[in-house]
């Protein structure tokens, strides 16, 4: 059996150990000591300490029953180690863990919502709780009370109760456990069984910002941050808002503001400019239709350099589709390929599709589309060939 360090005393940074059991698989050691004051990987859905043994990486760690694994790459002689853990990783994930469950007291509390998930990732956490919804107002209040707990510095301890001890608690959720029960406890404030290292006080939690909630599954995902993490959150947004504010020649409190206007303004550009191009490609159009030939009363379009962008081109092709018995055959020039687009108005019933897989066969060519519409490229000095190509088999299909 590992005895578990790490939960008397999450503060402990190194230790004497000596080894039990070391197995090699898969190119590592796999190494069960007597003691450990490594933090297993995802129990109780925290993350695995890092570290060292006798300075060799700790790649990961996990529970086998009683006893903890350490995974390391390379060979460890010695059966007395010196287990080390990385401090600021094991203190970053105490200050998360103990303010998730200060997060989670105050929804139970003010709103009588249950967490029913939880995960610490590398830069976030997350909290499901299972009410619907909750608005802006609401979650100010949450975070307003939990700040309140944190600055008033209670308490953080933790202690082993039995199952029959449990109802004099009022523990928020149901142990996973029948016996040795360990119970997290807020000086009275929240309760409740878990296996995680915590910190001593919520004053070490440092404070809670949340970041984001929606909505997820009927619930509601609430993401934040707290201690070193909530400083590095508030880090790089202050200096956003401040290069903003520098940019727009504005006061960091009138930046909104500003942005909001541009913002209106951009979107009144892009409205206008719609309008004006709309009524360009209607002129293009209108000049293709004129410049056409007619076969068999169908108007052919037949550029083979386009002076416009590919884009540009697609945007244009709905206008001259919308006209009846009328066919496209567009070429651009670009810089080491040739593309093209060939189109149809919806009321001919040739299949354009067809035609560029029996072009394929002959010709080398990439592309790809629908009955009415196909597109692709080709190597330069083919794309007069290719055009030639469509035209034909269109022709021969009219």
């Amino acid at each position: 059996m590992t005895e578990k360090i790490y939960l008397e005393n999450p503060y402990l940074r190194q230790i004497e150990a000596r080894i039990t059991e070391k197995k090699y698989m898969n190119n590592k050691y796999y190494i069960k000591t007597n003691k450990t004051i490594f933090y297993p990987n995802l129990a109780g859905g925290q993350p695995g300490d890092k570290g060292t043994i006798n300075g060799v990486q700790v790649l990961d760690t996990y529970e086998d029953g009683i006893d903890i694994v350490h995974v390391v790459k390379d060979n460890i002689h010695s059966d007395k180690v010196q287990l080390s853990i990385d401090w600021n990783s094991r203190f970053d994930y105490m200050q998360q863990h103990s303010g998730q469950h200060l997060l989670s007291s105050v929804f139970y509390k003010l709103f009588n919502g249950e967490t029913i998930g939880f995960y610490i990732g590398k830069e976030y956490v997350y909290i499901d709780i299972n009410i619907p919804k909750i608005n802006e107002e609401e979650i100010e209040k949450i975070e307003e009370f939990a700040n309140k707990i944190i600055f008033s510095n209670f308490l953080i301890k933790s202690y082993i109760v039995e199952r029959e001890d449990m109802e004099k608690l009022p523990v928020r959720k149901e142990p996973v456990v029948n016996s040795s029960i360990r119970i997290v406890e807020i000086d009275g404030i929240d309760f409740s069984p878990c296996c995680g290292t915590h910190l001593r006080s919520t004053g070490e939690i440092g404070m809670i910002k949340i970041r984001k909630v929606e909505s997820y599954k009927g619930n509601i995902r609430v993401e934040f941050v707290c201690g070193n993490r909530a400083l590095k959150d508030y880090t790089w947004k202050s200096k956003s808002i401040k290069d903003i504010s520098n940019l727009l020649s504005s006061k960091d409190k009138d930046i909104y503001n500003r942005v909001e206007k541009l913002y209106d303004a951009k979107e009144n550009l892009d409205k206008e400019n719609r309008l004006l191009r709309e009524k360009l490609y209607k002129y293009i159009v209108a000049d293709l239709i004129r410049k056409s030939e007619t076969v068999k009363g169908i108007n052919l379009i037949f550029n083979k350099s386009m002076d416009m962008e590919f884009k540009e081109l697609q945007n244009m092709l709905p206008y001259i589709n919308l006209i009846e018995n009328t066919i496209t055959f567009f070429g651009i020039r670009g810089k080491d390929t040739g593309q093209f687009i060939i189109s149809r108005s919806q009321n001919i019933e040739v299949n354009m599709k067809k035609i560029l897989e029996e072009i394929s066969q002959n010709i080398k060519i990439r592309g790809g589309g629908s009955p009415q519409t196909v597109q692709g490229a080709c190597p330069m000095n083919m794309l007069d060939k290719t055009l030639k190509a469509f035209y034909d088999k269109v022709v021969e299909n009219l």
